[in-house]
């Protein structure tokens, strides 16, 4: 026997008309044109001011001079913001539809938590005092507590509210050990100050190439889950009518989540609110469809990310304010416009 569904629910799984879908598709490539222009942004501007020939010559030549030695600091932390605000933006939009929360970021499953307690634990208990050591760290730390959530949240019968229970309850409990720890040791509190505000500033060749691998995974996981996702969002039992598998929709995207939010977390620090943000305003005007959101979404974190960057490389010169303290500044009037909202109630 066949199911038919409410007309508001035949309404957001309905193909979108012709012109609708032409303006979606324009959109995308608008979206991509403002990627690009401000990725040249981040890095023909920084804390220290150098003309437009240097940095041109820093592009396509290497010979050692002080300028291009700046501009390939710049390439590099341009990439690392691309990678990290798409994968930021990707699990917010996979964590609000997953949890059916229009409030999610990826700090709601205790991810970022996760992260941070191990590199403090890292610091303090092993020694390690590279970023390419306990990027390793941050990562399990993430992928453990991820698994956690899930489990704790009811694994087979998870639900959106026991995940989003389970997270914060767990990140409760290990911001609690990470405070305590960085009180007692001193040399921890020191060199997790940089860390724990966000910051794209310590991104080298070296750690890129470790993430990446991490942040293309979780990519495509992500993008392959926005069908399913789309009948999860309308609900367990719209879900089984239309087929979903719910249990395995939910611990992909889970896995897809984590492996985002780690592999970010892990290599610019706890960066909050872009996962909570650009989605919502993606969703203004695509509509509750993730076949769109979340591409959307991908390229337009890296835009907001890497141009809190840059303001924060301008209004501090000569020296920088951290993107995670632009973008909590910018995030938190954002989130009080939010939670007034009266259609925040639901997705």
């Amino acid at each position: 026997m066949l199911v038919d569904s409410p007309p508001e629910q035949r309404a957001e799984t309905a193909p979108a008309p012709p012109t609708r879908r032409a303006i979606r598709v324009l959109g995308l490539f608008a979206s991509v044109a403002l990627l690009v222009l401000v990725a040249l942004a981040s890095i023909a501007i920084g804390a220290k001011s150098l003309p437009l020939g240097d940095v041109w010559h820093g592009l396509f030549h290497d010979s050692g001079t002080y300028a291009d030695v700046v501009v390939d600091d710049r390439i590099s932390r341009t990439v690392l913001g691309l990678l990290a605000g798409a994968a930021l933006g990707l699990s917010g939009a996979v964590l609000q539809a997953l949890t059916r929360n229009p409030l999610a970021d990826p700090g709601l499953l205790g991810i970022n938590a996760g992260a941070s307690a191990a590199v403090v634990t890292a610091i303090t208990y092993f020694g390690v005092t590279s970023l390419s050591g306990y990027v390793w760290f941050a990562f399990a730390g993430a992928a453990v507590v991820g698994a956690l959530v899930w489990f704790l949240g009811g694994s087979r019968g998870a639900t959106p509210v026991r995940l989003a229970l389970a997270g914060t309850a767990i990140s409760a409990a290990l911001y609690g050990y990470l405070q305590a720890v960085m009180i007692m040791d001193d040399a921890a509190l020191s060199k997790m100050r940089f860390w724990t505000v966000g910051s794209l500033a310590s991104a080298t060749g070296s750690t890129i190439t470790q993430v990446a691998p991490f942040f293309a995974v979780g990519t495509v996981v992500a993008l392959l889950l926005a069908r399913p996702l789309n009948a999860v969002a309308m609900g367990d039992d719209t879900a089984r009518a239309l087929g979903a598998n719910l249990n395995r929709t939910r611990a992909l995207a889970m896995l897809s989540a984590t492996v985002l939010c780690g592999a970010a977390t892990a290599a610019c620090g706890p960066i909050v609110f872009v996962g909570l943000m650009v989605p919502h305003v993606v969703r203004s005007f695509t509509g509750p469809d993730l076949r769109w959101i979340l591409p959307y979404a991908t390229i337009l974190s890296p835009v907001l990310l890497l141009g809190a960057d840059v303001l924060g490389r301008m209004i501090a010169r000569p020296a920088e304010l951290q993107v995670g303290i632009v973008t909590a500044v910018i995030g938190g009037p954002v989130f009080i416009y939010l939670v007034r909202r009266r259609r925040t109630a639901q997705l």
